[in-house]
């Protein structure tokens, strides 16, 4: 990953947080806020809108886990938590909480740098997925207001369904509006005038 990335770290222990702080600088990438506890890393993050978030999962006030929870419930960050140990408890809570990529203690550059692409490369896959459910979403929605529309057209005018679907189309194009747009309207008038 040649993009340099707006990193926030936060590590309670000096040395530790010196090591990760070096390693990010020495693969390219900016620190743009330091905390040492949890609640200090979710206001920075709500603040600063870092690339990453570097994150040990032991500390003071509230835990990194925790910390990237209520960071994700208000803005979807990449994460990496940082472990002194290897816990399939805490790696389950972990992956629940959304973090992308998990390092046990000491961390070094060959570490940090592999686990910075996965993260980054899961992330965007996430809001890719999160865009293609959205327009899934928007389509599902617009394919409602459609047949709706349709259905209006076909009593009212006493046609089949592709004749309503052909008339919806003619309508759009002679008025360059969306098909969506036409079909709104259409449920619109028919609510007016059937008060």
């Amino acid at each position: 990953m040649k993009e340099a990335l707006k990193v926030l770290v936060a590590e309670d222990e000096y040395l530790v947080m010196m090591g990760i702080k070096s390693s990010l600088e020495k693969l390219g990438h900016q620190i743009i806020a330091e905390a040492t506890d949890g609640k200090m890393a979710v206001e920075l993050a709500l603040q600063e809108h870092p690339d990453l978030i570097v994150m040990d999962i032991n500390m003071p006030n509230l835990d990194g886990i925790e910390a990237i929870n209520a960071i994700n419930e208000q803005l979807v960050v990449p994460s990496i938590i940082v472990s002194g140990y290897s816990d399939n408890d805490l790696l389950k809570r972990a992956t629940e909480a959304g973090v992308f990529a998990y390092l046990v203690k000491p961390v070094d550059v060959k570490e940090l740098q592999p686990a910075i692409n996965i993260a980054m490369t899961r992330f965007k896959e996430f809001i890719e997925l999160n865009r293609e459910l959205q327009d899934t979403k928007n389509a599902l929605k617009a394919r409602k207001y459609i047949e709706r529309a349709k259905g209006i057209l076909m009593d009212t005018l006493n046609i089949n369904e592709d004749e309503a679907m052909k008339r919806l189309q003619k309508k759009s194009r002679d008025n360059n509006k969306k098909l969506l747009v036409i079909a709104k309207e259409i449920i619109k008038a028919h609510q007016i005038l059937s008060k």
